[in-house]
Parts: C-alpha cells; sequence; structure tokens
C-alpha cells in the first residue's frame, strides 16, 4: 500500500464475475487504496475477505455513497445496473469506472456523459481494448500515416462458447471491437447496419454481421459469434500504403505490419491495378497487462483529472452504435443513420 498523500482511495461494486479482478489490481497499484468491496451477497463477499484484509466489505452500495473520504467507485455488476449505479455513484460526488457497455440505452448513456462533465466528475469505461499496447501501436500507425490513406477495417471475434441466454453476441463481444474502430478511426459513425441469426436460443443471435460507416468513407466491418469453430481475437486495418493486423491470441506477434498496397496508375489505359509486396514488420509490443493499464490510468484520471481514451462520452458513443444495430437486427440488417453531435455551444 503507498503512502503517498495523494493516494486515491476506490471502491469496487459486483465482485461475482469481473469485479475480483478490478479489486486485484486497485488493491496492488501504487497510489491507490482499496478501501470498500460491495456485493449484494454476503456469501460473495465472504469469498474475498481474507484477501483485503484492509478494506471494508458491504452489501449495501449506500455505505461507499456516504464515505467522504471516499473518491472513486468501479461498477462491475450486471449490464441493466450499469447505468442506474453510475448515475449514484456521480450524484454522490464521486468519480465512476464503468464495465463495458456504459448502459443499455443510448440516451441514458448520453446522459450519464453529460452528466459527469456538467458536473466535473470523471467517468470512465472499462474499454481494455483500447488501452492494450498493441491498439496504442495501431493508433500511432494509422494517425501517423504509415499507413496511408484508411479504406476500411474489420473485426474478427469468434468462439464456441459461452453462449448466454440474456445477450445476444452483439452485446457480449461487439463493445471490444466497436470501441477499437472508433477509437482507431477518430470519427463519430454516421451509418450502421447489422445482420444476425438465432440458432441455439430464439430471439438471441449466436452470430451478428457488423458495418459501421465513417463520414470519410472509412468502413468498419464486424464478425461476432459465439458459435464458430475458431477462437479469434483479431483486428485488420487496411490502408493505401500499408496493411496492420493485430492478434491477440499471439503470444508474441501481437502487432504485423504488411508493407502492401496498390501501385496508382500512371497511365490513363490499363487493364489491371497493379500491387505491390514488400517487406513484413513485426514490431515489439510491451507485455503489460491490459486490465493493469486501464486501472492506472483511471487512478490518475481521479488524482489528475487527466483525459481518458474511453471516457464517458467515448462510452455512451459505443452504446450508440450497439443500439442502432440492435434496430438494424429488428429490422432485417436495414441501415440506420446515427444522429449527428450536436455543435459545440
Amino acid at each position: 500500500m503507498s503512502a503517498d498523500p495523494r493516494s486515491v482511495t476506490i471502491g469496487v461494486v459486483g465482485m461475482n464475475y469481473w469485479g475480483p479482478n478490478l479489486a486485484r489490481n486497485f488493491d496492488r497499484l501504487d497510489g491507490a487504496r482499496l478501501a470498500w468491496v460491495c456485493d449484494r451477497d454476503e456469501a460473495v463477499l465472504d469469498r474475498h475477505r481474507s484477501a483485503y484484509p484492509g478494506a471494508r466489505f458491504t452489501t449495501d452500495l449506500a455505505d461507499l455513497l456516504a464515505d467522504e473520504a471516499l473518491d472513486a467507485v468501479a461498477v462491475a455488476t450486471p449490464v441493466p445496473t450499469h447505468a442506474p449505479l453510475a448515475r449514484a455513484v456521480l450524484e454522490a460526488g464521486k468519480d465512476a469506472f464503468v464495465e463495458k457497455p456504459l448502459a443499455v440505452d443510448a440516451a441514458d448513456a448520453t446522459a450519464l456523459a453529460d452528466l459527469a462533465e456538467s458536473s466535473g466528475r470523471v467517468l470512465m469505461v472499462d474499454h481494455l481494448l483500447v488501452h492494450h499496447p498493441a491498439v496504442e501501436k495501431l493508433k500511432d500507425l494509422v494517425d501517423g500515416g504509415s499507413l496511408g490513406r484508411i479504406f476500411y477495417l474489420y473485426g474478427n471475434r469468434q468462439n464456441l462458447g459461452i453462449v448466454r441466454p440474456d445477450e445476444n453476441a452483439l452485446w457480449s463481444l461487439g463493445p471490444h471491437d466497436i470501441s477499437v474502430m472508433l477509437h482507431l478511426v477518430g470519427e463519430r459513425p454516421v451509418e450502421v447496419a447489422a445482420s444476425g441469426e438465432s440458432y441455439l436460443q430464439p430471439g438471441v443471435e449466436d452470430v451478428v454481421f457488423g458495418r459501421i460507416r465513417f463520414p470519410s468513407g472509412i468502413i468498419g466491418h464486424l464478425h461476432l459469434s459465439w458459435l464458430d469453430p475458431h477462437k479469434m481475437r483479431k483486428m485488420t486495418v487496411i490502408g493505401s500504403e500499408r496493411m496492420v493486423v493485430f492478434d491477440d491470441m499471439e503470444t508474441e506477434r501481437k502487432v504485423t505490419v504488411y508493407d502492401k498496397g496498390p501501385i496508382p496508375r500512371t497511365e490513363t489505359y490499363g487493364e489491371y491495378i497493379q500491387v505491390r509486396s514488400g517487406d513484413i514488420h513485426i514490431p515489439k509490443i510491451p507485455a503489460a497487462e491490459p486490465l493493469r493499464i486501464v486501472c492506472e490510468r483511471f487512478v490518475a484520471a481521479v488524482r489528475d483529472r487527466t483525459p481518458t481514451a474511453s471516457d464517458g462520452r467515448a462510452g455512451a458513443v459505443v452504446v450508440e452504435v450497439l443500439d442502432a444495430m440492435t434496430r438494424s437486427l429488428a429490422a432485417s440488417g436495414a441501415p440506420v443513420q446515427l444522429a449527428r453531435a450536436p455543435a459545440p455551444a
């Protein structure tokens, strides 16, 4: 435990699935102190008491919100509870870290982002991959121009299981790749579409194919499935000069840059467009745990009020895309237009 007088005190709410990972990281971070552990099930709390002897345990969130010495609360409860619990945390004057997605409704997500901004509170969403060192490398390549003009990008997130009865493949798997695409492109989408099928359970799509169109003409494509023989966690970005692949299933070769692309025509007539194929480059990616990085950045945001790449506004746009894709699914894949962002006051 750090003796830093600026140490950030944090409480974790929800210890049944992802919450224990958050508690572990916050407890071990210099500059942070795990002060509270909360879950409505006393038996769940009992499983963790010995691991965190310096924290207080409770089944009531109100205990955390009433603690004036508590700086922030991490919400890792079931998805439908994210928005109401995050609102309670922000309204209590505390900073909030929320598991993805931020909400199940675009209006609720936007309202939370508005509340955080108007009250000067930190609202950060656990879009883990946005902070992954490999994705940061992709972002550098995109923004630095070494890929040339970005044409399109696509994500593959497939596996055999876990089949969820109350959440389809879009909402279960989609937040990962949608958040990365929005981060890499740096534009607000203007149109989305999605199609899928429910093979194992009525009304719960096991496979979803999604499309995101950006104002610049860049297209993002998603293949999301828990009914597939391959376990894939891959993002590919196609540029006019180079192409790059992030494969999260690889241990050493996380990012591969391909010096490939089309050769612009120099004559008026030509039957074929030529392409070139050059070297393959595998940059070294730090082997840091992405969740630890996310937790460190939340602590820094709370302490120093520094911006994060997965703040409430970014999280709200992800929910807008999910919401619009859900409407497209219900309309057999019909495109859905996204509302333009309001002009700054």
